[in-house]
């Protein structure tokens, strides 16, 4: 199981992963930040990077904060953060 911590941005013109050097995560969302629409879209682009089904994912903490926690089950922290790598925009 594979903890993230995760800077959210929405309102973005497309779905971005940004990872900085010292692999601070921050991803850019197209969704709104109003009634969960970012939170849901960010668990989806989440998934889909990673290739993990949307439900092995869940965000422990930040629900309505920037700064989210997120668990995804069935990959490691080292494995998350090397299919996170491959599909990044330097900061």
């Amino acid at each position: 199981m594979a903890i993230l911590y995760i800077k959210a941005k929405p309102n973005a013109r497309q779905n971005a992963l940004v990872l900085a050097p010292d692999d601070a995560i921050t991803i850019r969302l197209k969704a709104p930040a109003q009634d969960g629409k970012a939170n849901a879209c960010l668990l989806e682009y989440l998934a889909k990077l990673l290739g993990q089904p949307k439900s092995s994912l869940e965000l422990l903490t930040g629900h309505t904060a920037p700064f989210k926690k997120i668990e995804v089950a069935g990959i490691t922290d080292e494995q998350a953060l090397a299919v996170l790598r491959q599909h990044t925009t330097l900061s």
